[in-house]
């Protein structure tokens, strides 16, 4: 067992078959876990219970417009990047149901129906997903006003991250500070897989930051982590860094954007964006939402319901009178100067955090890192691009 001094941190090292000591210590905790495995083609986020169910030897290929999962040809669990389903939804649901009326005689019962669910570890999560929960926590739970839902959803709720090896061309979170390490304390445990082409060195470097996280590492059978792994684990991450293929020149980028208004760019991005919202119904960190009441005359209820809903949305800002955007234009450029610029005037932070998932389910493939480039001007265009790809 090794101690960083530094930190704190408890850092040793599991075989592969650790896994499911891993997720035995998680349910004698009582944890429920949520984790990425292979659905559909794709890797989404649901419950597991096992090491069977993550998506061993599979990798992603992602582009603009594009996603589709590849056999790797090794053993490596965590060999994707973003997965194409968010953790967003565990914390913030695309449905809830806020609360409940009903007649009782002359008086009107309220009642509560969303319910906290179980202790829940949300178990391999990159550098970028981790930073999007930090930012929706800052919009949910340390604003002005705490959302119950999120609240009580968030509670708990233990974080295992997973360093990134293989970033998709999509990536650029180096430019946003958020990957491919998995950073500060961001997570209770964080794990880095090694060697998945070697079966007989494949294993495991887990690291525990938090005291949760400490006791959990310390109880799993294990070897310490020594120099050789250490470096190991650096530079699994030093080759992410070097294999991204994208990237996002934020300096002075909110005010960029802000003085914008009328760049000629706004038209021909809206030539090909469709308005659909896919990039905003993707987006790990996107939170606007509609609230509308269903009465239902065979029970006598009467729901209050929020669902997700997108700034893509003709009725997203409807005032007396009609909507304030009527033109795609006017959508597009409302989305991405929040996401980069007045986010910062209401949250100190950005809003997106470069998991290129915007990029990938977009069905015209609009790429935001080359919109960015577009509205800096040519030079800075082919600069910033030959020195990011």
């Amino acid at each position: 067992m090794t101690v960083s001094p530094a930190s704190s941190r408890v850092q040793v090292v599991i075989p592969t078959s650790g896994l499911d000591e891993l997720f035995g210590a998680l349910s004698q905790e009582g944890y429920e876990v949520l984790g990425p495995t292979v659905r559909d083609g794709s890797v989404v986020i649901e419950p597991i219970t096992s090491s069977r169910q993550l998506p061993r030897g599979w990798g992603d290929a992602q582009e603009p417009g594009s996603y589709r999962l590849i056999e790797r040809g090794d053993d490596a669990y965590f060999g994707f990047a973003a997965p194409a389903g968010t953790w967003k939804r565990h914390l913030f649901p695309p449905r809830a149901v806020l609360w409940r009326s009903r007649r009782e005689g002359d008086r009107v019962i309220f009642e509560e129906v969303e319910q906290p669910p179980p202790k829940r570890a949300f178990f391999g999560i990159r550098g970028c997903d981790l930073a999007a929960i930090a930012v929706q926590d800052r919009v949910f739970v340390h604003g002005e006003c705490t959302d119950p839902v999120y609240a009580g959803r968030r509670e708990g709720v233990l974080l295992i991250g997973v360093n990134c090896s293989d970033p998709a061309s999509t990536c650029f979170c180096t430019s946003m500070g958020t990957g491919p390490a998995v950073g500060g304390e961001s997570a209770d445990l964080i794990l880095t897989e090694l060697d998945p082409g070697d079966p007989e060195r494949h294993r495991f470097i887990v690291q525990g930051v938090s005291t949760r996280g400490i006791a959990i590492a310390e109880g799993l059978s294990s070897t310490a982590a020594n120099e050789a792994d250490l470096a190991g684990a650096t530079q699994v991450t030093e080759a992410a860094v070097s294999r991204m293929q994208r990237s996002m020149n934020t300096d002075g980028l909110p005010d960029l954007l802000r003085a914008a208004v009328n760049h000629p760019r706004w038209d021909q991005v809206a030539s090909r964006c469709l308005s659909c919202g896919n990039c905003t119904m993707a987006c790990p960190t996107c939170f606007c939402s509609d609230v509308s009441d269903e009465p239902n005359a065979a029970t006598g209820t009467d729901d209050r319901v929020r669902e997700w809903a997108s700034c893509f949305q003709l009725s997203h800002s409807y005032l007396h009178g009609g909507s304030l955007r009527v033109t795609t234009k006017s959508r597009y450029r409302q989305w991405m100067t929040h996401k980069l610029s007045t986010w910062w005037d209401q949250f100190g932070e950005s809003g997106c955090v470069g998991c290129g998932r915007c990029i990938a389910w977009c069905p015209v493939g609009i790429d935001i890192t080359e919109e960015v480039r577009a509205i800096r001007g040519p030079a800075a265009a082919a600069s910033e691009k030959e020195g990011g790809e």
